[in-house]
């Protein structure tokens, strides 16, 4: 019988795995910069109209400073504005539990289906409890006008609340002024005019459509003086649009759901503005998703309401051709990061600066800018 010779087995390591570093405009750290509290805008400007406007032409890099009021002489009458006619809600509700007087205060967001009352956030949730009925007073003599019960939770920390309705909301409702805007006395009579645009009008929304919290009567009128069209859509701005970033990627990021509209008429006219060789202007970050997230869906043309999880960025930016009339938003939030679509990250950050230098304000009161 033959021996059988010693045969050795070697273990092959499995070759390295190179994973590529994430790219800067990738990282949610990149879109970071130093904003001065003085920049901060607490209060709109004295009037409509008079913020100021930064001018940005892409194609030569130019840039102008103007006021709002100026708006119609950078357009012309083969163009056509988009803003979103969505009318906010004076959700913020303050109230004190039945018992205990504990302070309650509940933002409304949307009412839910079968008559189950109100998707709300309620602070401080985890010390009330379900069923627990809070007793919301009128601000002038502090009589009792309503009572509120807290239901169950909901998805993404939300509550159930019966007793919500619009007429309560107008009547003891304060305007949910974002957390930036920092004011000893809260929000004031002035915000129910000056937290909603002159052409709002479907009511809905948890926060202002900003862009166009500049427009006044005579704007609109030198516009269509000057020829310039002008559409609406419609996307209730929820309160996901303040949620912070939480991943290290934007690539990681999942993007709050937000329901739009885009009418039969807009779908024609951004179709003849694109015959004629026309900008389509979109006003605002919401409208812009609208539109965009309307194009990528084939551009139906039914005015059917629709959703949009659409993250506009650097590595995903606009299909449809447009400019945008925005205002100055926060370090790492998806705003910031739309802009950067349309200019680039860095691009987007060296005006971000120029316009702190500059003197202009930032946020929901803030001034303006406009990408061309």
């Amino acid at each position: 019988m033959t021996a059988r010779p010693w045969i050795t087995y070697s273990r092959r390591r499995k070759p390295a795995v190179n994973t590529p570093s994430p790219q800067p405009d990738d990282q949610v750290s990149a879109y970071s910069f130093h904003l001065r509290p003085e920049s901060i805008a607490q209060h709109p400007s004295e009037r409509r109209g008079e913020s100021r406007l930064l001018v940005v032409r892409r194609e030569s890099g130019d840039v102008e400073h103007a006021r709002f009021q100026d708006l119609p002489r950078f357009l012309s009458s083969d163009d056509l504005l988009v803003a979103n006619d969505t009318r906010v809600l004076a959700a913020r509700l303050h109230g004190n539990k039945q018992g205990t007087g504990g302070a309650v205060e509940v933002l409304a967001l949307h009412p839910l289906g079968d008559n189950k009352g109100w998707a709300a956030m309620v602070r401080p949730s985890a010390k009330v409890k379900p069923g627990t009925q809070v007793d919301l007073r009128r601000r002038t003599d502090q009589e009792v006008v309503s009572t509120l019960t807290v239901g169950g939770f909901l998805d993404e920390g939300q509550r159930e609340v019966a007793g919500i309705t619009h007429e309560l909301l107008e009547l003891v409702g304060e305007m949910p002024l974002p957390p930036y805007i920092d004011r000893a006395q809260g929000p004031c009579e002035e915000d129910l005019d000056r937290y909603q645009t002159v052409y709002a009008q479907e009511a809905g929304a948890v926060a202002a459509p900003t862009a166009g919290l500049h427009f006044t009567q005579e704007v609109l009128t030198g516009l269509q003086d000057r020829g310039v069209d002008f559409g609406r859509v419609t996307l209730h701005v929820g309160a996901g649009t303040f949620q912070p970033v939480r991943t290290a990627l934007l690539s990681d990021h999942p993007m709050h759901a937000e329901r739009f509209t885009v009418s039969t008429e807009v779908a024609e006219q951004v179709a003849e503005c694109e015959d004629r060789g026309g900008r389509l202007v979109a006003v605002g970050t919401t409208s812009c998703r609208s539109l965009e997230t309307w194009h990528r869906l084939g551009r139906p043309i039914d005015g059917g309401e629709r959703e949009s999880t659409l993250f506009l960025h650097p590595s995903d930016p606009p299909q449809l051709p447009m400019s945008l009339l925005t205002n100055f938003h926060l370090p790492q939030s998806t705003l910031l990061m739309l802009v950067s679509a349309f200019l680039g990250r860095q691009r987007t950050l060296r005006l971000y600066e120029t316009a702190q230098q500059e003197g202009y304000r930032f946020y929901s009161y803030g001034d303006a800018m406009l990408i061309l």
